[in-house]
């Protein structure tokens, strides 16, 4: 069974810094493309970070660029995101992903997903 547990979520002010985990088990994490994807309250789903650790390709959405940081462990099969300098529009549920290959449509791997809150 595939499994995706995040943590590191929380309450913060404007400029802190918080990071994201996601711990996977249940398929082969490596060779995976691996993704954060984020939803706040009526707005769509926005994918701030992916990886692909084939090539450690990264992809950042333009909001975060500069700010968030995608990375992995496989030894540790953990995805990590860093995100510094925290704005109010980061509040959102953050979701780990994955996906057999970076050309999928979608991703059929998700977390439960974890709240991240900025106040200014």
């Amino acid at each position: 069974e595939v499994q995706l547990v995040e943590s590191g979520g929380g309450s913060v002010q404007v400029g802190d810094s918080l990071r994201l985990s996601c711990t996977a088990s249940g398929f082969s994490f490596s060779s995976h493309y691996m993704g954060w994807v984020r939803q706040a309250p009526g707005k769509e789903r926005d994918t701030v970070a992916s990886i692909d650790d084939s090539d450690g390709t990264t992809n950042y959405a333009d909001s975060v660029k500069g700010r968030f940081t995608i990375s992995l462990d496989n030894a540790k099969k953990t995805l990590y995101l860093q995100m510094n300098r925290l704005e109010p529009e980061d509040t959102a549920m953050y979701h780990c992903a994955a996906k057999p290959q970076s050309w999928y449509p979608a991703y059929p791997y998700w977390g439960q997903g974890i709240q991240v809150t900025v106040s200014s």
